[in-house]
């Protein structure tokens, strides 16, 4: 398989393996001590964004997906004060799962990834 990005540049083995490190940890953060979600792609990210751009790229990718569900978390934890929070948590809790992962797959394969309805806070 040919891992370039839509540049035609060739991206190395180990800066997608990190690239899909920094969106799949996130769930080993979300099954762990509740905010690991947001401080493991951000750990990782700041530890290696400098050693490759697609690392760094999808890093940011990463991170903002996980500030942005924190947020969509947050406010529907005050929604359930009227009842309409439970819901939109379990959609947004099955979102945190899922995007993820098919992140992870994307970055492995060499795809410049964009989450949908992220807010990107770090450009």
């Amino acid at each position: 398989m040919n891992h370039e990005t839509q540049t035609g540049v060739e991206i190395p083995r180990e800066a997608r393996k990190w690239a899909m490190i920094c969106h799949i940890i996130a769930l080993v953060g979300l099954a762990g001590n509740g905010i690991g979600f947001l401080l493991g792609p951000l750990i990782v990210w700041l530890i290696n964004k400098e050693d490759h751009p697609y690392i760094d790229q999808q890093g940011k990718e990463a991170v903002n997906f996980q500030l942005t569900s924190f947020l969509a978390l947050f406010v529907s934890a005050i929604l359930c004060l009227v009842f309409i929070g439970f819901g939109l948590l379990i959609i947004i809790g099955i979102f945190m799962t899922i995007m993820p992962i098919i992140a992870a797959v994307k970055a492995n394969d060499g795809v410049d990834y964009k989450y949908p309805l992220t807010i990107r806070f770090i450009k």
